[in-house]
C-alpha cells in the first residue's frame, strides 16, 4: 500500500481567516498541507513582495500549527506570460519567477507549479512558443540555483494539455528541476489523451497531482474545467488512482476546488474529502498521518 500526502487548494477555504486559523482548519479537515496560490489578481501577486516581517509571521503560523505547504501555485503567469509578444511583459514574468523562488525558499516551499500557457490573452504564434521555451529555460536555471522544483501543469489549453507535451518541452531543457504536475481533470477533458497510458508512460516525471473534475471538450462544447462538484464531470478518479497506486507513485495529491465563495465552503470541502477518503481506501492508497497541531 502506497502512502501519499493529501492537500487542499487555498481557494477552497474561507478567505476571512488568519493564517493560523487557516492552517488549523486544514488539519481539522484531515489534510496534510495547504496549496498556496499566487494568481493573476493584484492581491495575490502582492505576496511576491511580502516583507521579511510578513514572511516571518507566515512561518510562525505554519510552525505553531505544525503545517507545511508542498506547492506554490503560480498561475499569475497567465496575466504576465513567458511567451508574451511584449518584451516588458516577458521581463515582468521573469521577475515574478525570481520573486516566487525567493518566497518559496523563505517559506520552506519545495515546488512551484507553473501554468502551461505560452500566452493566454493574446494569439498563440510560433514566436510565443519559442519565447516561452527560452524563458522557461531561464526560470529553470534560476530555480536550480536555489534547489526549488518547477513543475508544469497540464492545462485547459491545447498548448500544454498532455503529459507528452510537458515532457517534450522538458526534453528541450535538460534539468532535474523541471518536472510535470498533471491535473487529472484537464488530462481527461481532451479526448486525444489516453489518460492511463499518459500516467504510465510519464510517471517518472510526475511530482504532484491535482484532483479536479471536468467535462470534456467536443466539437460543439469548449469543455468545463472548473466549478464542478466531484462526480458531475467525467474523470474516472478510481481508475486513475489505481494506476498511481500500482506504479507506487509517492508524490502528493491536492484537491482543487474554488469553493471559497460558497455558502458553506467547509461543508463542500468535507464532502469532497470524504469522497476521496473512500476512493483511497478502495484502491489501496494510505494517506500520510495528519500532523498534530502544536499550539
Amino acid at each position: 500500500m502506497t502512502i501519499n500526502a493529501l492537500g487542499i487548494y487555498e481557494k477552497a477555504l474561507p478567505a476571512d481567516m488568519s493564517w493560523q486559523e487557516t492552517f488549523e482548519l486544514v488539519h481539522e479537515l484531515g489534510f496534510n498541507f495547504l496549496e498556496f496560490s499566487i494568481d493573476e489578481s493584484d492581491d495575490r501577486l502582492a505576496r511576491l513582495d511580502w516583507t521579511d516581517h510578513d514572511r516571518s509571521l507566515f512561518r510562525q503560523a505554519m510552525w505553531k500549527t505544525g503545517s507545511r505547504i508542498n506547492t506554490l501555485m503560480l498561475s499569475g503567469h497567465r496575466r504576465f506570460p513567458l511567451g508574451a509578444s511584449d518584451q516588458t511583459t516577458r521581463a515582468k514574468a521573469l521577475e515574478m519567477m525570481d520573486k516566487a523562488i525567493d518566497l518559496a525558499v523563505d517559506l520552506g516551499i519545495r515546488n512551484i507549479q507553473m501554468a502551461g500557457y505560452d500566452v493566454y490573452y493574446e494569439p498563440k504564434t510560433q514566436s510565443s512558443r519559442e519565447l516561452f521555451i527560452e524563458n522557461l529555460e531561464t526560470c529553470v536555471q534560476m530555480a536550480a540555483k536555489k534547489m526549488v522544483m518547477l513543475s508544469i501543469e497540464t492545462m485547459d489549453d491545447p498548448f500544454m494539455n498532455s503529459l507528452e507535451k510537458v515532457v517534450y518541452v522538458k526534453s528541450q531543457i535538460h534539468s532535474p528541476w523541471l518536472q510535470a504536475y498533471p491535473d487529472l481533470g484537464n488530462l481527461t477533458a481532451w479526448s486525444q489523451n489516453e489518460v492511463g497510458r499518459e500516467i504510465e508512460t510519464y510517471i517518472d516525471n510526475i511530482v504532484a497531482v491535482h484532483l479536479k473534475d471536468t467535462k470534456p471538450v467536443t466539437d460543439s462544447f469548449p469543455g468545463q474545467f472548473r466549478d464542478l462538484a466531484f462526480g458531475e464531470g467525467t474523470v474516472d478518479f478510481e481508475a486513475c488512482l489505481r494506476t498511481f497506486a500500482r506504479l507506487q507513485y509517492a508524490g502528493s495529491y491536492t484537491i482543487e476546488m474554488w469553493t471559497q465563495k460558497a455558502d458553506d465552503p467547509v461543508a463542500e470541502v468535507r464532502k469532497a474529502k470524504a469522497q476521496f477518503d473512500a476512493l483511497f481506501e478502495r484502491v489501496g492508497i494510505r494517506q500520510e498521518p495528519v500532523a498534530l497541531i502544536k499550539r
